[in-house]
């Protein structure tokens, strides 16, 4: 059989050549890519991912003392970690790269979606469909002794009534309503959206603007509100250090209630209560209360009580009898039972410069292989124990050191075990002549210490605002239904007139056939005549 003069067979040289987008092209196909729906889901669950690993390792942000401790604990695996921001995760740049992503995403996602349904609210219902047999709901029913006009109106009052948009349409012999509602579902969808960018905007200034730092202080102690009296210290990127607020907060007394009652969990901690006097400058003194799930807020910041602890009170004397050191030191609990590890450092006054680590308990006992250990954490019977060094402490060398470290590689151990002498043992009121004739240590009384973390977030009200506005908006998407209704009406030959009901949802709707339904038990009602 002969082909067309211009038939064109396939051959081995034959290429299929694609258009060549240019520049523009691939930054138009970048945009929608980025902007589309699914890649805002993708980023919405990168960022949980990536959110993950600043719970399973302590942050610089929050808990400062805990990456010091990791580092000591993981002296290899630390610093792998530390060169991926792992302890800094929602500062990294990777965080920050997915975060700024996301943002951008539903930007260009919101904007368009809300020119259209801003075109959509002003444009008519859309006409009357040819054959409404065809949609999912439909009725019909036929009346005689009335007008074709009767019945339409009769259809749009109901429609009206059940605050449906409406428009009306003739074609022919055969006059229609069209009614539309439901726009608040798209509304709510659109306030939902805006409202997460929302926090993401708020969460952005909230964490720029803002910071959190950690105070332990003991009772009798007070804190200013000022950064050399932060133990740690972490500003936001654009944090001003005049917006801060001049306040002290003195702890008056701190309260721990342990269970003593159900054998099973004796000891277990039922509340913590640290009373304290606060005071903004320029204003009166204020008694308040700090709670674990009750945090104090005062000039702009919130404060929470993070942890608490045992703070000997230790007074060190040289061998004329002279007070070289004295003061109550905060102890890092170890245990449940608060057990608990300090150091002191006497660095002038004596002979040597001298160094103690030491051990309290609470409620002391003793193990089978004559260790001690504390079996409940309140005071009951408090124990404390003392190893003694001397030598270079590593003050004068301008380092900065940890209060609750102390480097013993220049240090002679004179107390302890592996040492010529044990550890010193103390109950309270006890003094104990230190190794060599270099003085005494009196262990004079225990107070008790808190941590607080007080944190300043100046958004705080928009984020709240923002995430209720999400909430609303969800729920209004959720549970309004967008649906379209028609009522097409014809007059029969026999001067009968039959009309038709149809409905059409956007989506699931189980309750669009009983609302077609609804809609011709109206139009019946009130026609009031007799049907076929």
């Amino acid at each position: 059989m002969s082909r067309p003069s211009d038939h064109y067979d396939s051959r081995e040289d034959a290429r299929i050549v694609n258009p060549n987008l240019g520049v523009t092209g691939w930054l138009r196909w970048f945009w929608r890519q980025l902007t589309s729906m699914r890649t805002a889901l993708l980023l919405l669950l990168l960022l949980a991912i990536a959110a993950v690993p600043g719970s399973l390792v302590p942050q610089r942000s929050s808990d400062p003392n805990g990456v010091s401790q990791y580092f000591a604990d993981h002296k290899d695996t630390a610093p792998i970690l530390d060169s991926f921001q792992m302890f800094d995760v929602y500062s990294s740049a990777w965080f920050s790269a997915i975060y700024i992503l996301l943002f951008i995403s539903l930007i260009g996602c919101v904007l368009p979606r809300t020119k259209h349904h801003f075109e959509a609210l002003q444009a008519q219902p859309p006409t009357t469909p040819a054959n409404l047999s065809r949609l999912p709901a439909f009725a019909e029913f036929t009346v005689t002794g009335t007008s074709a006009e009767a019945v339409l109106e009769a259809g749009r009052s109901a429609l009206k009534a059940d605050r449906y948009r409406v428009a009306r349409y003739d074609r022919g012999d055969t006059i229609s309503v069209s009614a539309e509602r439901g726009y608040m579902r798209e509304t709510g969808n659109l306030v939902f959206h805006f409202a997460l960018v929302g926090v993401l905007i708020a969460v952005g200034f909230g964490g720029g603007f803002g910071f959190a730092g950690q105070r332990a202080f003991y009772e009798g102690q007070a804190f200013t509100n000022s950064l050399i009296a932060f133990d740690s210290f972490n500003p936001g990127r654009f944090f001003n250090s005049s917006t801060l607020t001049p306040y002290t907060i003195t702890l008056d007394k701190f309260t721990a209630t342990y269970e003593e009652k159900n054998t099973n969990a004796i000891g277990q901690p039922t509340d913590f209560t640290a009373e304290v006097t606060t005071q903004v400058k320029g204003e009166d003194p204020q008694k308040n209360t700090i709670k674990v799930n009750e945090p104090l807020r005062i000039a702009g910041t919130d404060v929470y009580l993070l942890g608490h602890g045992y703070a000997p009170t230790i007074t060190v004397r040289d061998p004329e009898g002279n007070v070289v050191f004295t003061d109550s030191v905060n102890f890092l609990p170890q245990d449940k039972n608060l057990t608990s590890l300090g150091v002191v450092k006497v660095p002038d006054g004596l002979a040597e410069q001298l160094g103690l680590i030491g051990f309290f308990y609470p409620t002391v006992s003793e193990g089978h292989s004559g260790a001690y250990f504390s079996m409940y954490p309140d005071l009951i019977d408090p124990r404390l124990t003392l190893d003694v060094y001397t030598g270079d402490l590593g003050l004068d060398e301008g380092i900065p050191r940890s209060v609750y470290a102390l480097d013993t590689a220049d240090m002679t151990k004179l107390a302890g075990r592996k040492a010529p002498q044990k550890s010193l043992e103390f109950s309270v009121g006890e003094t104990v002549e230190l190794p060599n004739g270099l003085g005494t240590v009196t262990f004079d009384g225990v107070k008790r210490f808190v941590s607080l973390d007080i944190h300043r977030d100046p958004t705080q009200g928009w984020v709240l605002f923002f995430s209720l506005a999400a909430l609303a908006g969800l729920l209004i998407s959720l549970f309004i239904p967008r649906r379209r209704m028609w009522v097409s009406v014809t007059e029969n030959s026999d001067g009968s007139v039959t009309a038709q009901c149809a409905g059409l949802a956007r989506g699931d709707d189980p309750t669009l056939l009983g609302a077609v339904d609804a809609l011709k038990d109206k139009m019946e009602r009130t026609v009031g005549l007799s049907r076929d």
